[in-house]
């Protein structure tokens, strides 16, 4: 794979990557709840491996009393 293919993933692959359904990413996609998406296709979507991971990041908490603080601000 060249650098600009894996730039990009798939539903697939991004579902994998997030160790989350596929469905869920769909979901997600209806709610504005997940990591931004491209789309590429009247059926196509990908999702930027950085964006991906700054999604996750900005979720990611030291324990339960921070997430509960963030969700408060």
């Amino acid at each position: 794979m060249t650098q600009e293919t894996q730039r990009y993933l798939d539903e697939h692959a991004a579902a994998q990557r997030l160790k989350v359904a596929e469905r869920t990413l769909q979901r997600w996609r209806s709610t504005g709840d997940g990591p931004p998406f491209i789309r590429a296709g009247l059926r196509r979507v990908l999702y930027d491996v950085e964006a991906i991971d700054a999604w996750a990041a900005a979720r990611t908490f030291a324990h339960r009393a921070e997430e509960l603080a963030r969700a408060a601000a």
